[in-house]
This record gives C-alpha cells, structure tokens and sequence, in this order.
C-alpha cells in the first residue's frame, strides 16, 4: 500500500471505520483489515479542508497502469456499491484501498497475484468535497 502518511476526511474516516467493524467488513477478512492498517496510520481532517487533488470516498480518478501503458476510470465507493462493470470500484478491493488518499500524480506499488502493480494517479476527474457535495 502506500507508504507515505494517508490523508482522510473526517467523514470518510468515521464511516469507514463503521465499515471496518461492521459484520459486512468482518466478511471481507483480510482486505478489511488493510483498510484498517491505513486507517489507523490516518491524519483526519475536515472534509472542508481537503486538498482537491486528494482521492477520497465517490472521487473518480483516471489512473495509468505503468506497465502496460493503458489508462482505467474509476469511482471510488463502499462495497455494497460497487459494480466494475461501471467502473465502481470498492474501497475494500486492493486497488481501492491503494488508491485512497492517493495525490494527483502519485505511483503506487500494488502487490497482484501476478506480480507487483504500479499505477499513477492521472486525474482526479471529480472529487465531491471540491465540488461542495459533503453529503457524499
């Protein structure tokens, strides 16, 4: 995951950590407790005081696969939102949770089965607390 001090909103924080404990977040085993590792090591701050080139909880961000050279869009959300074929990708899959607090034009390392992954952060296409939706 990534290695530099995560970033957070306040409401992200709070609502992931409800995720964490929860028994859905119990199902995901492993994956939910990386989550928790990140958040553990979190700075929280007010969703009004994010920087805008953060990814945080509903961002779409384009990232670029290192390796291969070709972009992928992405909206970041809780799991039971998820859907790939829409390009909702879940904060408990391993490529969300890396993502998280990622900064525009960050490389992240990401363990695969197939061998370490790296992606940068492109754009961040939308990020709601930069467009004032706090209620996301």
């Amino acid at each position: 995951m990534n290695a530099k001090s995560l970033v957070i909103t306040e409401t992200d924080f709070d609502r992931l950590n409800g995720l964490v404990a929860s028994s859905q977040g119990r199902l995901y085993g492993t994956l939910a407790e990386q989550l928790r590792e990140e958040l553990g090591r979190g700075k929280v701050v007010p969703p009004t005081r994010v920087s805008k080139d953060l990814v945080t909880m509903n961002s779409r961000v384009r990232i670029r696969d290192i390796g291969t050279g070709l972009p992928e869009t992405y909206t970041l959300v809780f799991p039971h939102e998820a859907d790939i074929s829409k390009e909702l990708l879940s904060v408990l899959a391993p490529l969300g949770t890396a993502l998280l607090g990622a900064t525009l034009r960050d490389v992240i390392e990401l363990e695969t089965p197939g061998g370490v992954r790296r992606i940068k952060v492109e754009k961040i296409l939308y990020q709601p607390e930069s467009a004032g939706d706090f209620h996301l």
